[in-house]
Formats: C-alpha cells, structure tokens, sequence
C-alpha cells in the first residue's frame, strides 16, 4: 500500500555539482532576454538601453550534460543559445547589487534552446513567449561549479559550436547587465529561493541546428557542455 500523501509520483530536476556525488535541486529557471548588444542587433528587436527582463521555463525543461535532445514539434527552426548560468543558494528578495553575490552558490554553462519561428509569431502578435522557450528539452545545461571553487565571473570567453564548425563568440565582460545586476532586479519581481537558476543571456552568433547536429559550449573556467539532437519524438 502506497503511504505517500501524493496521489502520483513526480521526480525533482536537478544538476550535477561538478567534483562530487551530490546534485542541485531545480526550484525555477528564470531567463535574461537580450543582454548582448550584438545579440540584440542580429535579432534586430529591442533597445540597447532596455532594462533586464525575464521569462521563465519549466525546471523539468533542465537537461543534464551528455544528452540527446530530441528534435521538437511545432517548429521548422530549433536554434542555440549559449549563456552563463547562475545557481541561487539562499533567498534573495529586493537585494542591493552590492549584496546579490552572497547569493550564489555556484555557476554553470547552459544552452537556451529556442522555437525561433514559433517566438517570432508570439511577439509579431503581442502573445506570451512559452510555445518558443518554455518546452521540454530546452535548458541544457552543464555541471554547476560551487562559487568557493571559481569564484565569480565578470568577464571571461563564452563560445558554441556545431559540429566543430564555430557559431558563437564572445565575452561575458560584453553582457549589458551583470551578474549582481540581474539578480538584484530579478530579486525586486520574485523572492528568489535556493534551486533557483538563472540563464543570464547570450551572445551574438545564433543559429538553426538539425538532427544529427553535435553542440559543444564552453566558458572559461567552467569547462564544457556537449550534447547532440536526435530525431523528432514528440
């Protein structure tokens, strides 16, 4: 007989802590929109000048390094974007940018992956954002890498590449709004509670990738995450 109060069984996401057995529990993923001015001139949408704002995808939508992401439904353009991950170890709520840091346990590579053409008609008609970013499959995302291990990250190279060829290049000294920045902000809308992750946005260079396709991103002092897409399953 099953004890539980819980009519059905639901698993908790989580990401692996690079070095030990132990793993991160997922609570939210919150997403930085256009925090790259060369990003925000190839989409050719927004204003340099724009304050932070952010959308949010499901935290089962978290997929570990090494994994084949299947090719989505509803969408004849799938593409990449590479970002700095932050992970939030205690709760932060209207914290000063002098004070976000101490909020952060630790940091990851992460891919934002995108329904371009299914996000272009929802903002064209003014409509929500999530049948574009808000699917499954579409937060891989890379070890996460303590804080007391690599300190914080102001600056250092972020780049993607598919099947070797490169995609994306740039620095994260080039976001517009920092890593305190966002989670000062961020921390103004929402209380923001230890599982929570950030994707802090990405750098120019976007693209399409198809099945078969192997993606490779890297950040400097975090190492590398590395899956492939396979075929249409859902």
């Amino acid at each position: 007989m099953n004890s539980s109060p819980y009519a059905v069984a639901l698993a908790t996401p989580v990401l692996s802590i690079a070095g030990t057995s132990t793993v991160f529990p997922v609570r939210r993923v919150y997403c930085v929109g256009r925090n790259y001015v060369e990003h925000i001139r190839e989409m050719k949408e927004g204003d340099e000048r724009d304050l932070p704002f952010f959308f949010q995808k499901p935290s089962d939508s978290v997929v570990q390094d090494g994994a084949e992401l299947a090719y989505p439904s509803c969408t004849e353009d799938f593409q990449h974007e590479i970002e700095l991950v932050v992970a939030i170890g205690k709760d932060a709520s209207n914290v000063s940018v002098d004070d976000a840091l101490e909020h952060v346990f630790g940091y990851a590579v992460g891919i934002d992956m995108t329904r371009r053409d299914r996000q272009r008609e929802a903002r064209e008609r003014m409509l929500p954002w999530e049948i574009g970013k808000a699917f499954d499959e579409s937060a891989p995302c890379g070890p996460l890498h303590p804080v007391e291990q690599t300190g914080h990250f102001s600056k250092g190279a972020i780049g993607l590449s598919v099947n070797g060829q490169p995609r994306q290049k740039g620095d994260l000294s080039q976001m517009i709004w920092n890593v305190p920045e966002i989670i000062a902000n961020l921390s103004t809308q929402y209380v923001l509670k230890a599982g929570d992750v950030i994707f802090t946005g990405t750098p120019a260079g976007v693209g399409p990738v198809e099945p078969g396709d192997r993606i490779e991103g890297t950040i400097d002092g975090l190492g590398a995450i590395h899956f492939s897409i396979g075929n249409r399953s859902y």
